[in-house]
């Protein structure tokens, strides 16, 4: 049978995980830890695949990379002064914005299934994009867009502007595809905050690491590119409507008593290794 991006994500059991309304003070430190937790689960068979949704609310994500730069301290109490929260990530990439316009979604896969190689992965969360978007009849690219920030070969665009970007955790036999879609607001003003940080943290210093030049202009929001109202809501209802189309049955869930007890150790060395990158 011809193996499709999508049937990495059908004719199985989806649990959902809904964390995108948990409001300003869920942290993003507990969302990378509980993608770890759930790693675990999946990878060890004792929990169904799972897509769990995230929303934070004016935080700087940034990559390992970003803790290099020589000046972070400044770049960082700038990004503070500006109301935003800052964190380091457990997996790879560059600085993203994330508030409450924008949707995270997080699909975990047992690694052993069909061989999951990480451009499969990619391939699955970009037409579960498209899919979810197919009522707009647009055409969603993926390649890197020079210019924006984080960027990488699955970039998500529209008429050459990004909106999404795409990532991998791969963790105790578990594969977290993660993703974040600028669902409202504007894409320029984020990429805006995240060009100045690094004039700040950068300055004119020659690094051996390229940081990107981001252009505000290449970046929107999907409510900019569609010229429609969409909002972190109706791209969750769209997703789980897509699911449910794709899968055997969708179940909502929570973690587990044993989840809940692995979580708090993952959170313990999440705190641990932000207080070290920015000591």
């Amino acid at each position: 049978m011809l193996q499709t991006p999508l049937s990495l994500l059908s004719g199985k059991k989806w649990r959902i995980i809904d964390q995108s309304a948990m409001g300003p003070f869920f942290q993003a430190e507990q969302s990378f830890a509980i993608d770890d937790t759930l790693c675990a689960s999946v990878g060890a068979g004792t929990s169904a695949a799972t897509a769990r949704t995230w929303v934070h609310h004016n935080t700087i994500v940034l990559g390992i990379q970003d803790t290099k730069l020589p000046y972070l301290k400044e770049g960082i109490s700038y990004l503070e002064s500006k109301g935003h929260r800052v964190i380091v990530r457990n997996s790879g990439g560059l600085a993203v914005v994330l508030d409450n316009g924008v949707l995270n979604i997080s699909l975990i896969l047992p690694q052993q299934e069909k061989g999951i190689d990480i451009n499969r992965g990619y391939d699955a969360m970009w037409e579960l994009v498209k899919v979810m978007l197919k009522n707009h009849n647009v055409n969603i690219e993926a390649k890197e867009i020079v210019g924006s920030y984080c960027p990488g070969s699955y970039d998500l665009s529209i008429n050459g502007r990004k909106f999404a970007g795409i990532s991998q955790r791969r963790l105790r036999n578990g594969v977290a595809v993660q993703i974040y879609l600028c669902a409202d607001g504007s894409g320029s003003e984020r990429a805006g905050l995240i060009r100045d940080f690094y004039s700040i943290a950068l300055k004119k210093e020659q690094s051996k690491f390229v940081y990107p030049k981001v252009d505000p202009v290449t970046m929107s929001s999907l409510s900019e590119l569609l010229q429609a109202e969409i909002t972190v809501q109706s791209l969750m209802m769209n997703l789980l409507l897509t699911l449910k189309d794709l899968s055997s049955s969708i179940y909502a869930s929570e973690l587990t008593p044993e989840e809940a007890e692995r979580y708090e150790v993952n959170l313990a060395r999440m705190m641990d290794r932000n207080q070290k990158a920015f000591q």
